[in-house]
């Protein structure tokens, strides 16, 4: 059997929102022709591809080898179209960029500025989101290119470049715990902190030393922006949890200092730049990701 374009547009919709209904949705099709569609792939591939329960649809073991090859055909395609239009002159493209806030600055000022006038046939799209929204939108096909701090490790996406960023204490300035060079979690959690959402690459790793430490996490502000971390600390209302990077404008105007915190696991956190695993990347794509890796800041140290 071959899946058409029409299979492919429906079966990802499905998977992607675990739920014939919200996918019909999405699709602007009525229900019944989506369930209907997803019967007949069934049939006629001989095996199910979905799982339905009252909480809706999960892949199969059939369902995931049908997914890569959706994922594939979609990515194919798009490769075709760029070569296509490269035959007729017609050189537009498009590439999608999802990243963590707290690399904003740096992708644009010394990221995209060095690019975008040697690429003005190439419209960027950026998006801003947890480390695991760009985790997903990049397994989806939802992005071209993510980055994001300390991502967890899976099959589903590779790094093309990463380098170490440890995961420090931001203090207001005079703060008790900024006499030593490094500052151990217990410390810190002994004062009000601030913290990104779980699925932030920051607050997962947080999670997880305090786990094995047998300690609790209990901020007094949660916030997915980290302008909001930074106001925080340089308020004197407390401590938030970011790389160096991320405050250097307030270490710069001394609103702030940053101490390493001691447990190996935040020492050795990292920063990536992602793509999905497996995909061949169309030029355009590929020639982002080898200028991000040498012009960004977040990138050119790898210590």
């Amino acid at each position: 059997m071959t899946l058409d374009a029409r299979d492919i547009r429906i079966y990802l919709a499905v998977h992607r929102f675990r739920s014939i209904r919200a996918a019909a949705a999405h699709l602007g099709l009525a229900p019944s022709i989506v369930s209907r569609q997803i019967a007949v792939m069934e049939r006629d591939l001989g095996v199910p591809l979905f799982d339905r329960s009252a909480r809706g649809v999960t892949l199969t073991d059939a369902g995931n080898l049908v997914l890569e090859h959706a994922r594939r055909a979609v990515e194919e395609f798009g490769m075709l179209e760029e070569q296509l239009s490269d035959l007729r002159g017609v050189q537009q493209r498009n590439v999608r960029i999802h990243c963590g806030e707290g690399f904003l600055a740096d992708f644009v000022q010394n990221g995209l500025a060095g690019i975008l006038t040697a690429t003005p046939h190439v419209r960027y799209e950026l998006r801003i989101g947890s480390t695991d929204a760009v985790l997903d939108a990049l397994a989806n096909g939802d992005s071209d290119i993510g980055i994001a701090y300390n991502p967890p490790v899976t099959g589903a996406v590779r790094s093309v470049a990463s380098a170490r960023h440890p995961l420090c204490a931001v203090l207001p300035p005079g703060h008790p715990l900024a006499a030593g060079d490094r500052v151990a979690l217990a410390e810190c959690l002994r004062h009000p902190v601030a913290l990104l959402p779980a699925g932030h690459g920051t607050t997962d790793l947080l999670a997880r030393v305090a786990l094995d430490s047998g300690l609790a996490l209990a901020p007094r502000l949660i916030t997915t922006s980290i302008d909001a971390l930074r106001r925080f600390v340089t308020a004197g209302m407390g401590i938030a949890f970011l790389p160096r990077a991320s405050v250097a404008m307030d270490l710069a105007d001394g609103a702030a200092e940053v101490r390493e915190l001691a447990d190996l696991a935040f020492t050795s956190a990292s920063a990536h730049l992602m793509v999905r695993a497996r995909r061949r990347l169309p030029a355009s794509v590929a020639q982002l990701a080898d200028h991000l890796e040498g012009a960004m800041a977040s990138f050119t140290d790898r210590s």
